[in-house]
């Protein structure tokens, strides 16, 4: 049996993760005057694909920088064994994700607070929102400018994207400047989480300014085991570095900032979770809380593909040296061009038949491209990609240690598609892509449909569908006795505890969760720091 290493140093905050929650978090702390531990399971986040805007399309399925976790093989997406890479190196997943700056409707907080978050509201949390953001568009009500993450407004023009944005017009969707203005709802163009020509990462927009301060100690490759607790207290984490167990200590709180997969089985090893199942892996039951792990949501699209007559598709320009090149200089003088894209160019917000409380329930994310998945070679033909995905699943999946081996992932059960609002959501939003493309301003210029071709479109989204990235609300925070959370972030029935990420979410949000995520570290720093 391995030995367990205690440093004599002992820090006022402990973060267990760092990615897109802990890096602020750990800014935020180190700004105000304290000590912080920061710890990472993965590495430095080295590597130019890392930092190219569109290296996402390299990073996210690669282990080098991604964890794959294999998801439980369900009836409903048939019986296939879906991957979800989170990101697994300093900046966690914003370091690989697609670069998609979003916030979700303002209704979504409205709801977290209806549902017992207390001071979650819109109204509340668009402060801290503005508070991280560095806008480079014009100044407005809605965004910030001198925070420290890079937001862009999209820099490439693509005319079958142009055209496909007038289709969506003719069909009846509204133009939309900004979807993170007064309103998701209608058609327009995406805003990046980019800075100057590079992707603006959490750990590129929070770790760096920071990481010459003293009272920062940051340990990667080191996988946190358990957090340690004693009379009821959060008092240090036990990892695994290099074959060697370690344990930290810290005289303030421990934060897990791990996501929404990894925050839950920390939790559960620590003996806070569902009763039974830590007395199956016999673990000391600390706090019988049998919402951890559950509550899993994560948003599930389906790809339409057509085939351009054109050629003017980037599946062609990538092929040919000229086109490079010009992507290259584009690039590197001009900050512009298809290097600085992220996984959706154009897109926007729409309601089907399905939709409640006049709220737009699909989103799409439009492409000038086509691939089976990133890191795949782009299809041999001139091809053009329109994802679908419903933006607030009614499914409900759960998450489960395996072992009390930390390495070893959870089980994972997404019950993608088990209520029927949800494949007949996205169904419709399927025959909504399809009038799309027959729109005047876009139907003369694709003549083949690759996707979904003949298939009946529920065949079709349930055996070629899958994930937009976006696994939420594991650790949900609430005011009622169930609640994983108190709407402070703290955990129930254990003190000096917090879990600060999208595990906290009560529900996913109606977009692309990173820019949220964010915003719960902004508010949830602050938490902490009024408190002191």
């Amino acid at each position: 049996m391995l030995k367990a290493n205690v440093p004599t140093q002992t820090w006022d905050y402990i973060i267990v993760g760092a990615g897109s929650a802990g890096c602020l978090l750990a800014n935020r702390l180190i700004r105000a005057g304290y000590s912080v531990l920061l710890i990472e399971a993965g590495k430095q986040d080295k590597g130019f694909w890392l930092h190219l805007p569109v290296g996402y399309f390299k990073t996210i399925f690669d282990e080098r920088y991604s964890r794959l976790f294999t998801i439980q093989p369900q009836a409903e997406t048939g019986n296939r064994k879906l991957i979800w890479p989170r990101g697994r190196v300093l900046g966690g997943s914003s370091s690989i994700n697609g670069l998609i700056y979003i916030r979700g409707q303002h209704a979504d907080y409205d709801d977290w607070e209806r549902a017992g978050a207390t001071g979650w509201g819109y109204e509340d949390v668009l402060p801290y929102f503005k508070a991280s953001e560095c806008y480079s568009g014009a100044d407005n009500y809605f965004h910030g400018k001198t925070g420290e993450l890079g937001v862009s407004n999209l820099r490439n023009d693509d005319p079958s994207c142009d055209a496909w944005l007038a289709a969506a017009k003719e069909f009846g969707l509204p133009f939309n400047r900004d979807f993170n203005g007064e309103t998701d709802y209608g058609v327009g163009k995406y805003q990046l989480s980019i800075k100057g020509r590079w992707r603006s990462s959490a750990a590129e927009a929070f770790l760096r300014p920071i990481e010459g301060i003293s009272k920062l100690t940051v340990l990667i490759n080191s996988m946190v085991s358990k957090v340690i607790i004693e009379n009821n207290q959060a008092i240090g984490i036990e990892c695994i570095s290099n074959g060697s167990i370690n344990r930290y200590y810290c005289s303030a709180e421990v934060i897990l900032s791990g996501g929404a997969l990894q925050s839950p089985q920390i939790l559960q090893l620590s003996g806070i979770g569902p009763a039974n199942l830590l007395r199956q892996h016999e673990i000391t039951i600390i706090h019988d809380s049998p919402e951890v792990g559950r509550n899993l949501q994560d948003h599930y699209q389906a790809r339409t593909i057509v085939q351009l007559k054109n050629k003017v598709s980037l599946n062609n320009q990538v092929r040919n040296p000229l086109g490079l090149a010009k992507m290259g200089i584009d690039w590197l003088f001009m900050q512009k061009g298809p290097l600085t894209v992220g996984a959706g160019q154009v897109g926007g917000f729409a309601k089907t038949v399905y939709a409640k409380d006049d709220r737009a329930d699909i989103q799409f994310n439009v492409m000038p491209l086509s691939v089976d998945k990133p890191g795949d070679p782009l299809h041999p033909y001139a091809g053009f990609t329109v994802s679908v995905c419903q933006c607030r699943p009614q499914s409900r999946g759960e998450l489960q240690i395996q072992s009390v081996n930390p390495f070893e992932q959870a089980k994972i059960t997404s019950n993608y598609l088990t209520a029927e609002v949800d494949i007949k959501t996205l169904v419709a939003g399927l025959e909504m892509s399809r009038e799309i493309y027959q729109q005047k301003s876009f139907r003369n210029l694709w003549h083949v449909e690759k996707l979904p071709s003949t298939m009946p479109l529920e065949t079709f989204a349930r055996n070629h569908g899958g994930t937009v990235f976006h696994p939420t609300s594991t650790c949900r925070m609430g005011s009622d006795s169930m609640a994983v959370l108190d709407p402070k972030l703290r955990v129930n029935g254990v003190n000096n505890l917090r879990v600060i990420d999208a595990s906290a979410m009560p529900s996913v949000i109606s977009a692309n969760t990173n820019a949220a995520t964010i915003m719960i570290a902004e508010k949830g720093a602050a938490l902490i720091l009024t408190e002191n």
